[in-house]
């Protein structure tokens, strides 16, 4: 490890603390809008052993809100990318890059238990719902998710609480509906970062439509970046906090 990358963390939160950041687990779903930040947050505070999933290959259309998206690394896979950027913070940091999708036909090869933390930055509903199933249904990872951080403005709406208790989020609401229709629901309860701001997409781009590298096609609504980095950062320092209170 490069001598002083932690001094400053350290001096706030202690020896001890620090090696216990080093020492967990975290894997992170998703490393766009949110998780981008999110996993560059970890990995400054002193968490070394990080797994990073995500699909997609940035695009332009990225750059105005993900860490990774520049107009150099457009067309690259996005988490070979977030892993160079984070060994470039900490070389001595273990990061296994997943260019996969989190579904149903995969999510069994990816060994949730192992792990201490869970993170889902997710943006599709349906492997976003699978995700709240399997990680809760684990014993030991503690797990943490990110509602809808687009159209937002104002990052000082952003809030935690438990999944249940969110309150006007679109994508919380759609989960909640899907659950209750399909009876199934999370066996533990976790709290998840939200906003009940609601915007509305400028009339001319609205109705905007991509297809992902996974071939799904989504809606696009508006993003901006000092909204879904405080998203990112605030997950960050669920895991962080809960961490320290346990070393």
């Amino acid at each position: 490890m490069v001598e002083g990358i932690f001094e400053r963390t350290e001096r706030l939160v202690g020896a001890e603390q620090m090696r216990a950041l080093s020492s967990c687990r975290v894997i992170l779903f998703g490393v766009g809008g949110v998780g981008s930040w999110c996993a560059e947050s970890l990995i400054r505070t002193g968490v070394q052993h990080l797994t990073i999933v995500d699909c997609d290959c940035v695009s332009v259309s990225n750059i105005n809100r993900q860490l990774m998206a520049t107009t150099a690394t457009v067309g690259k896979e996005k988490v070979e990318v977030m892993k160079e950027r984070l060994l470039q913070i900490n070389p001595a940091a273990e990061i296994t890059a997943l260019n996969q999708v989190f579904c149903e036909e995969t999510a069994d090869s990816f060994q949730l238990d192992t792990y201490d933390y869970i993170i889902d930055a997710i943006d599709s509903l349906r492997d976003k719902l699978l995700l709240m199933l399997r990680a809760t249904a684990c014993e030991h990872p503690v797990f943490f998710s990110s509602m809808g951080a687009a159209l937002k403005m104002d990052p000082t709406q952003i809030r935690v609480t438990e999944f249940r208790k969110v309150e006007g989020d679109p994508l919380a609401r759609a989960l909640r509906h899907r659950m209750k229709h399909n009876q199934c629901f999370p066996t533990k309860k976790f709290l998840c970062v939200y906003s009940s701001e609601r915007m509305e997409n400028d009339e001319a781009a609205d109705g905007h439509v991509e297809q992902t590298a996974a071939n799904v096609k989504k809606r696009i609504n508006g993003s901006i970046v000092h909204v879904t980095a405080v998203f990112g950062f605030t997950l960050a320092s669920l895991v962080i906090r809960d961490i320290l209170s346990k070393a």
